[in-house]
């Protein structure tokens, strides 16, 4: 065993793991949409050419869209994070529930008047 105390070979692995580079390409790059797309898509193929041929297609796809989680998740993190409106005021959501409220009720209020002619 080693003579040193338990505490000082602990913040000697911590300190060691503080310079430890990023794990994954993605972690170092700064939030690019399109870029992180391309990176799925490309992820997504490549992993789907790896699988066995043997395998149902339904299958094949779902394992190559779990291989890729981590570039999904990253493209899906930077979409979010550029959504324009992600604070609209109250006001802004409220024109927006309107909008979809009278998409929906003018179709039936003009299917009801037409029945009453």
């Amino acid at each position: 065993m080693s003579k040193r105390p338990l505490h000082i070979q602990a913040l000697a692995l911590l300190v060691a793991l503080a310079g430890v580079g990023p794990v994954s390409a993605l972690a170092a790059e700064p939030a690019n949409p399109p870029a992180l797309e391309r990176a799925w898509h490309g992820c997504v193929r490549e992993a789907y050419d790896r699988q066995p041929e043997y395998g149902s297609r339904p299958g094949r796809e779902r394992n190559a869209l779990d291989e890729c989680k981590p570039h999904e998740d990253a493209y899906v993190a930077a979409l979010m994070a550029a959504r324009p409106d992600a604070d609209l005021p109250l006001g802004g959501w409220a024109r927006t529930w309107a909008a979809y409220v009278a998409y929906v009720v003018d179709p039936v209020a003009a299917w009801i008047a037409a029945l009453r002619r």
